[in-house]
């Protein structure tokens, strides 16, 4: 999902805009705090292992889908039914099922309407009243009505019998309907064009909950702010709507022959062939055709953990050949009304798309999926298994950040399957650092920007923002975009550049996304992955930066030279105030206007506050500085040079 905030902020806004606002006066450090042992709640099981990666025992669950659904254009009510097969691939008997009902948050009566504030939310309808929520029209097990409870966004379904341990498998119908909400929480909606309304639809149908060897029952309601923890396996869609709209989804079509002419199945498959975008549906052709009855699109997606869908009779529609490591193709698609056409807008939405697909592909996992969407709609930005919405509104530097965020999304939650409802930093941060070196590597750094992360301290390491591990439901609205997007994605970044270096973190990285793919990991997964496979003890970035507030304050003490002459070098002395330690960068300038840098290890800081070391130069010291890139965050870098200025 697309926070604006950590994009829109430039460093020096974030210094302007917190002044002094955000400058606290930092604990003394406390060393055997910072590195004391037992950071880990548990040692390694049968699932998980202490190394990090799934145990020789790991299991979990899956759920395939056949669903079927109908949309009614003037009433933006759909109607379907999901046939769910479920596994339970768990060493336990299950007397009872629970599933997600998404849509019921926009029930008058849900609780995530009744913990909006009277300012509002980006999270709800937007102040819309209408009869939202399902309208379950029958539930039955294996053929058979069976007994369900709906409490809130959750429904139980109470088994005649126990599902069997280690592979038993229920099978479920659910028929239901409801009304789709105009602005859906900022991830599905309505949206008029002059060619008609835009569907984007997500959360449409009944999604099993994850059931794993941590929580067992995952059954958080939705509220809004926090996204989702789901199951992966085969989803199969039949979507019937009027015979005038074009159809995109996750996953391949099934039936081009029935849903498109020949001259548009003549474009597809130039398209696949093509480096550049092509026309499939354009401009000139809107409202051409057959404009009675209904079409059904058939859709099928694989190793996926969620469906979603756009459609409309105002859709342009273009695309072009995504080139995968393995030389296996993908396609590139987007789709988006007139208003959003032209090359500084969505014309060039196939060429981001594209674009950023291949560098995650190349760098972290391959694209799993036939086919990447972009479609423009109401969403600030939101993503899905083989299909994004972002904001009909973006163009140019805006709409790649969008574009490529939401993608990014693909390895973070959508392959690497982590609990996004109660850990939303390790999608929206894992998503945000990958998206800078996508940034950096699109067209020569067309949009790329560097960061002065230097700068950043006061801001990031603010008090008034609670810990990054807190949970999206369980901190301030305003505060979700710098604790799940902002300093989790930074707090990578120093981990990549400024304690692990490039080639080691990237080994590391890569490493965990691999294990888990298509898995569900949890952050002590990452955390044992990072450090077996770096060779590095991290407990106190881990337990600094993610578990608590600590702050990175380091300072230049004293400057001397020995026995008074520089001609027998200098003494230099620098302390760790604040109660997060960090390797230390000390840059030495002399007389003569040369440099010499000197690199301390973190280890230093693991029984000591300050540290003494010697210079053995001839010349005149003019000035000694700390964190010369400007890679670390540090609250006060008033006391990182010498002499104080």
């Amino acid at each position: 999902m697309k926070f604006r905030l950590p994009y829109l902020l430039s460093a020096v806004a974030l210094v302007a805009f917190t002044g002094h606002t955000f400058a606290q006066e930092s604990p003394k450090y406390d060393y055997t705090e910072a590195f004391k042992p037992f950071f880990y709640p548990q040692t390694g099981t049968e699932t998980r292992s202490a190394s990090g990666q799934p145990g020789h025992k790991y299991w979990q669950n899956s759920a395939d889908y056949q669903l079927n659904v109908s949309l009614n254009d003037v009433s933006n009510e759909l109607t379907g039914s999901a046939e769910i097969t479920y596994t339970n691939n768990s060493p336990d008997q299950l007397s009872f099922l629970w599933l997600q009902l998404d849509q019921n948050l926009f029930s008058k009566d849900s609780r995530g309407n009744a913990v909006i504030p009277i300012s509002g939310s980006r999270n709800g309808a937007k102040g819309e009243v209408f009869d939202g929520g399902y309208k379950i029209k029958s539930v039955k097990y294996n053929g058979k009505d069976v007994k369900f409870t709906v409490t809130d966004t959750r429904m139980q379904i109470d088994l005649p019998n126990d599902l069997k341990a280690n592979g038993g498998v229920a099978k479920l119908k659910i028929e239901y309907s409801f009304l789709s909400p105009k602005y859906g929480s900022d991830r599905m909606g309505v949206e008029d064009t002059k060619n008609g309304k835009i569907f984007t639809l997500a959360q449409w149908y009944p999604r099993m909950c994850v059931y794993d060897d941590v929580m067992g029952w995952n059954t958080l309601p939705y509220l809004g702010a926090s996204e989702f923890y789901l199951e992966y396996g085969t989803l199969s869609a039949n979507i019937t709507v009027p015979a005038n709209h074009y159809v995109v989804a996750s996953g391949e079509l099934l039936n081009e022959k029935e849903v498109y002419t020949k001259e548009e199945i003549s474009r597809w498959n130039s398209a696949r062939s093509s480096e550049k975008t092509v026309m499939i549906h354009p401009e000139s052709e809107l409202g051409k055709g057959n404009n009675s009855g209904t079409k059904t699109w058939k859709f099928k997606i694989e190793k996926a953990r969620d469906f979603a869908w756009a459609s409309s009779a105002a859709f342009i529609i273009d695309a072009a050949r995504i080139n995968l490591p393995s030389g296996k193709k993908s396609l590139a698609i987007s789709a988006y009304p007139i208003e959003s056409a032209g090359e500084k807008a969505w014309g060039r939405s196939t060429e981001y798309t594209k674009a950023s697909i291949e560098h995650y592909s190349q760098k972290w996992f391959e694209y799993p999926y036939p086919a990447a969407t972009n479609v423009a709609g109401n969403e600030g930005g939101m993503e899905y298994p083989g299909i994004v919405f972002c904001h009909r509104n973006s163009k140019g530097d805006d709409l790649w950040g969008v574009t490529d965020h939401e993608f990014g999304h693909t390895w973070f939650p959508m392959i690497v399957g982590s609990n996004e409802r109660v850990f939303a930093w390790m999608d929206e941060g894992f998503n945000t650092f990958i998206n800078e070196l996508s940034t950096e590597a699109f067209n020569k750094g067309e949009y790329y920007h560097k960061q002065d992360i230097g700068k950043m301290g006061p801001f990031v390491q603010s008090d008034n923002f609670e810990q990054v591990m807190v949970g999206p439901d369980n901190m301030k609205e305003r505060s979700i975009g710098v604790l799940a997007y902002f300093k989790p994605g930074l707090g990578l970044g120093i981990l990549r550049e400024n304690i692990l270096g490039p080639e080691k973190f990237d080994k590391a990285f890569r490493t965990y996304v691999h294990r888990w793919a298509f898995k569900h990991p949890t952050p002590w997964d990452f955390f044992h992955t990072m450090e077996n496979v770096s060779g590095e003890e991290l407990n106190w970035f881990w337990r600094g930066w993610f578990m608590n507030k600590w702050k990175v304050d380091q300072a230049v003490k004293a400057v001397k030279p020995v026995n008074g002459d520089y001609k027998n070098g200098a003494q230099i002395t620098v302390e760790n105030i604040g109660q997060l330690p960090m390797p230390t960068t000390v840059l030495v300038t002399f007389k003569d206007g040369t440099t010499e840098t000197v690199k301390l290890p973190v280890e230093v800081w693991k029984r000591n506050t300050e540290w003494t070391f010697q210079m053995d130069s001839t010349k005149e010291i003019s000035s000694v500085s700390l964190d010369p890139k400007s890679i670390v965050p540090d609250i006060n870098p008033k006391n990182n040079i010498w002499p104080a200025k």
